[in-house]
């Protein structure tokens, strides 16, 4: 076997190619080892937000051209959807801004 599989199999835990990052020698663990996810602070996904932002936009443009071209009031209904939106994008962004409790240790 030629020496640089040797040495991946010596160093399987590792990545290949890859030098070790992180703490070594105190006795404490990696903290690249340790995987978890970040989720978002709010209650609306990254995806959600997106199309959020685009359903606003969407019913924002369409209202004053839906009140230019057709003679009724069907364009309020567009209009009460934007701000349906808006507030959820708005409440979502409260949720986000909001400080973590910290835990007091006395």
């Amino acid at each position: 076997m030629t020496a640089a599989v040797e040495r991946l199999r010596r160093n399987a835990d590792r990545t290949i190619g890859q030098l070790r990052i992180g703490r070594t020698g105190d006795g404490d663990p990696d903290l690249s080892r340790q995987t978890f996810r970040v989720r978002s602070a709010g209650f609306l996904s990254e995806r959600q937000r997106r199309l959020a932002w685009l359903g606003f936009f969407l019913a924002a443009f369409q209202a004053p051209l839906a009140a230019k071209l057709i003679d009724d009031a069907s364009w309020f209904f567009a209009v009460v959807v934007a701000l349906v939106v808006a507030t959820v994008i708005v409440a979502d962004d409260t949720q986000r801004r909001r400080p973590e409790p910290v835990p007091y240790t006395e």
